[in-house]
């Protein structure tokens, strides 16, 4: 049983990652002209948000181990990219400034943070009502 849970996991994780991975690379193509690495900032601080609102959701929308791995570490772990940001990082200083570097990593680090949590407050909000509907229908 444990071998079966873990198959289904991993299937989820690796369909999970390639639809977030494809969808970075895709937004990373439509924002390359800007010379900024905006696709990467908006990549990092969107899929804070949905893991922050997925993480609140399931709070009380308790879903199978599978469908939990592959939307957060599958799709939002696909999708968001740690490695871009600390080379898009020094790329921004060595080729441009260090304050627009700093700017770049307060507003990734600082950002991410904060679209997390306004993705569980709601997230929780949301599965809350959900809650209650349900209570009062059943």
């Amino acid at each position: 049983m444990l071998k079966v849970e873990l198959g289904k996991n991993i299937v989820a994780i690796a369909i999970g990652a390639a639809i977030g991975t494809s969808l970075r690379y895709y937004l990373n193509l439509y924002t390359l002209a800007t010379g900024y690495p905006i696709g990467t900032l908006i990549e990092n601080l969107s899929g804070s948000l949905l893991l922050g609102f997925l993480t609140g959701w399931f709070t009380f929308k308790i879903p199978r181990n599978w469908v939990k791995a592959g939307l957060g570490v599958g799709l939002c772990g696909g999708f968001t990219t740690m490695s871009t940001l600390a080379s898009d990082s020094i790329f921004l200083f060595l080729e441009h400034s260090w304050w627009l570097s700093a700017v770049y990593l307060a507003a990734s680090v600082f950002g991410g943070v904060i679209c997390a949590l306004f993705g569980y407050l709601i997230g929780q909000k949301l599965g809350k009502r959900k809650v209650l509907q349900r209570e009062k229908i059943g």
